[in-house]
């Protein structure tokens, strides 16, 4: 049977479509049970594979809704509606002056410094046994939006900072999940509008995002079931972990 030439503009064999899917089930897998790493995962892998890089930016944005689009429902009442409000201020403020930054140039060190702090409070939380949270002042919360807008603009690497905001309070699983995929669902509702106006959805975008539509899905329903199994001293020190890798991986980038 033919390749379809529809297909083949994002995926010029059939080899490169199934990595693609197996990449994206992991990555979204990974999504709905930890919250965030999706775009680490996928665009990291897809970039090495696929030879368009805005293909495969505008397919993660893509598939990514429909799991934040459902965590949010799902863990809508854990949501802090006025924490979630105070972020998306310091964000919205941060993604430009972060551009106009970017403008002048890109300060790496900055990548460097949220490294080792990711690395260090990452490695302080797997070393507690009780896996203990801090209550944050409000006034923190504009600060952590605008340094993720802020490397959003700078870098388009503005999750960490979240990741980190919400593990050193201590969520429950349930609410620290949610509350960064609202903070990411907005974000995508923001870019879509502007991929629309800048021509960057097309119909062969959309035909590839349905076509690893099933593989997304299936990563989604076992990240979901995993997340429902472990229990919250797991998922913080999985979170913990997480933090850490992210940081040596802001260091070596």
């Amino acid at each position: 049977m033919p390749w379809p030439e529809i297909l083949a503009v994002v995926f010029p064999t059939p080899w490169h479509f199934l990595v693609a899917c197996v990449a994206l089930f992991v990555a979204e897998l990974v999504y709905v049970l930890l919250g965030f790493g999706s775009g680490l995962i996928a665009v990291g892998t897809l970039a090495l594979v696929l030879p368009e890089i805005r293909d495969v930016v505008v397919l993660v944005l893509l598939i990514n809704l429909p799991a934040e689009v459902f965590v949010v429902w799902t863990s809508r009442r854990e949501i802090r509606r006025r924490g979630v409000l105070l972020l998306a201020i310091g964000i919205v403020v941060g993604i430009p002056v972060g551009a106009w930054i970017l403008s002048f140039g890109e300060p790496i060190f900055l990548l460097g410094i949220l490294g080792l702090v990711l690395v260090a409070i990452g490695g302080v939380f797997l070393a507690l046994p009780n896996g203990a949270g801090v209550r944050m002042p409000s006034v923190v919360g504009p600060i952590a939006g605008l340094i993720s807008g802020l490397l959003t603009g700078l870098f388009g690497t503005g999750g960490p900072p979240l990741v980190l905001f919400f593990r050193i309070q201590g969520l429950t699983k349930a609410a620290f999940r949610g509350n960064l995929m609202v903070l990411f669902l907005m974000m995508g509702v923001i870019r879509l509008p502007s991929y629309i106006a800048l021509g960057l959805i097309t119909p062969v975008r959309l035909v590839a995002g349905a076509a690893v539509l099933p593989a997304v899905l299936a990563g989604g329903v076992v990240g979901h079931l995993i997340h429902l199994d472990l229990s919250e001293k797991t998922f913080r020190r999985i979170v913990s972990a997480a933090l850490v890798v992210l940081g040596l991986l802001l260091l070596v980038r």
